[in-house]
């Protein structure tokens, strides 16, 4: 029995975003693609580098040690990310997920890191395969969301690996091929989109081509928001299986439909373009200063945060990776602050941390402004919330809003508005009018009532209930 792969590849930009940043290869060999990030260009110059860096796994049997090259060739594309961040500092912050498949005949090895997905249809059962490493799917697997929530949750799209140009561990795996097998491998522009049971139905298209085809055509009739990756692969014993290359996506040279590239030379072409682009180098080269790196790790996605998380069964270091968003919210001494980073925390570890106060720092004298000084809703805003900004501005915005909307009446305010009306009569004077009373004789001197007489209905100011205290200080 010889088992070889039949496949078909696509990758399209989709219906909003201006360029490619996915790249795709598929050949006899390798399926892989690459989802990439970062500003301008730089996500797709994460990703070809990395597909680069893999395309040599094509050329020739991989032995045994199928786990053994993959980890090589995506330490190699990890290390060109390095290479050109420090050669550009423009390129600092891009990076792209990767999830690829190494073919040996009855064996498949399987890397696999960040939200990119690999899906298996075998014997009529179709499943997802891969792990997403995400924070959403970190609150699914503790129980805290289910599945229907993470498809609308606001962070959805954080990543907590994906490959950066520093140091992270990739999900390896060893699994039996068998004759009638059909892999999916696709970016998120298509699981973010398509449903899980769409998918199941699309891939029993039989041709490889249409089901590719079809499964790009529903990312579209979705709204196609992020470029989407799609290959199909089936698992045939026959004697021959394809012996072009598809190359596709920003590996394409931005060509959405995947090429077949006939050569060696063909394919590093497609896949490097004219941008000269270091040839990737196994091992990785040598780490970058430590206090670049020390540097370069508040900037990833704009921020990254550097997490040791000791889990079950020993220590394993892993790079938490959050866009580049604001919120606002609640510090340890109530005040109103804003957060870089996201709500919540893995394992104990918190997601942000706190940039600025209440105050703008460009202002130089202000009050500060406590949770507690506004009304409930106000406070609910603040400390339950789900609103998140792009920069420090809009969140500055934001608290200015909370302060107009919802703000509690200073405590003297309310204080000298109660003295005002304790000195009002508490209603309408009436003139006094002689009464006489039962017992009384007529020459009895009358009684009178007076009315008008004020009364006192003033309310104790307490500071957090129903009124403020004006808190000074800066920034």
């Amino acid at each position: 029995m010889t088992l070889v792969l039949r496949y078909a590849a696509r990758s399209d930009r989709g219906l909003v975003r201006s360029n490619n940043q996915d790249s795709v290869y598929a050949g006899p060999r390798l399926l892989s693609l690459a989802d990439g990030m970062g500003g301008h260009a730089a996500g797709e110059v994460a990703s070809k580098v990395v597909i680069a860096a893999l395309a040599p796994l094509d050329d020739d049997e991989p032995g045994e040690d199928l786990l053994g090259k993959l980890r090589e060739a995506t330490n190699a594309g990890n290390g060109a990310i390095a290479e050109l961040v420090a050669s550009d500092p423009e390129l600092d912050g891009m990076g792209t997920t990767l999830t690829a498949i190494l073919f040996a005949g009855s064996r498949i090895g399987l890397v696999h890191i960040g939200d990119s997905r690999a899906y298996l249809q075998r014997n009529g059962q179709f499943a997802q395969i891969t792990h997403d490493d995400t924070f959403v799917q970190s609150l699914i697997d503790e129980g805290r969301i289910t599945e229907d929530e993470a498809a609308t949750h606001p962070q959805r799209s954080l990543l907590l690996k994906a490959l950066t140009g520093h140091e992270v561990e990739p999900n390896l795996t060893i699994r039996e091929a068998r004759p009638g097998d059909r892999y999916l491998l696709c970016s998120d522009g298509l699981s973010g989109v398509v449903s899980h049971e769409t998918l199941a139905d699309t891939i029993k298209i039989p041709d490889a081509q249409a089901c590719a085809d079809r499964m790009i055509e529903l990312a579209l009739k979705g709204g196609g928001p992020d470029n989407v990756t799609v290959i199909v692969a089936d698992v045939v014993d026959i004697d021959f299986g394809e012996d072009a290359p598809i190359v596709g996506g920003a590996a394409g040279n931005g060509q959405d439909q995947g090429q077949p590239a006939d050569s060696p030379a063909a394919r590093a072409s497609a896949i490097t373009g004219p941008r000269e682009i270091p040839k990737p180098v196994a091992p990785p080269p040598p780490p970058p200063d430590p206090k670049a790196k020390r540097r370069r790790r508040f900037r990833v996605f704009a921020l990254v945060f550097v997490v040791l998380l000791l889990l079950a069964g020993g220590g394993v270091a892993t790079w938490v990776v959050v866009n580049k968003q604001y919120f606002v919210g609640e510090a340890d001494d109530g005040e109103i602050a804003i957060f870089q980073g996201v709500r919540g925390s893995i394992f104990g570890i918190s997601l942000n941390r706190q940039v600025q106060g209440s105050c703008d720092p460009a202002v130089p004298t202000c009050d500060k402004f406590f949770v507690d000084d506004l009304k409930e809703l106000g406070r609910d805003t603040v400390r339950e919330g789900t609103e998140s900004f792009d920069n420090v501005p809009d969140a500055r915005q934001f608290i200015r809003d909370l302060r107009t909307k919802y703000p509690l009446p200073p405590c003297d305010t309310l204080m000298k508005e109660q003295e005002r009306n304790a000195g009002q009569p508490s209603g309408t004077p009436t003139p006094g009018q002689p009464t006489t009373q039962p017992g009384q004789t007529s020459g009895a001197a009358p009684t009178t009532t007076t009315g008008g007489q004020a009364s006192d209905t003033r309310v104790e100011a307490k500071p957090g209930v129903n009124c403020r205290e004006p808190r000074e200080g800066g920034g």
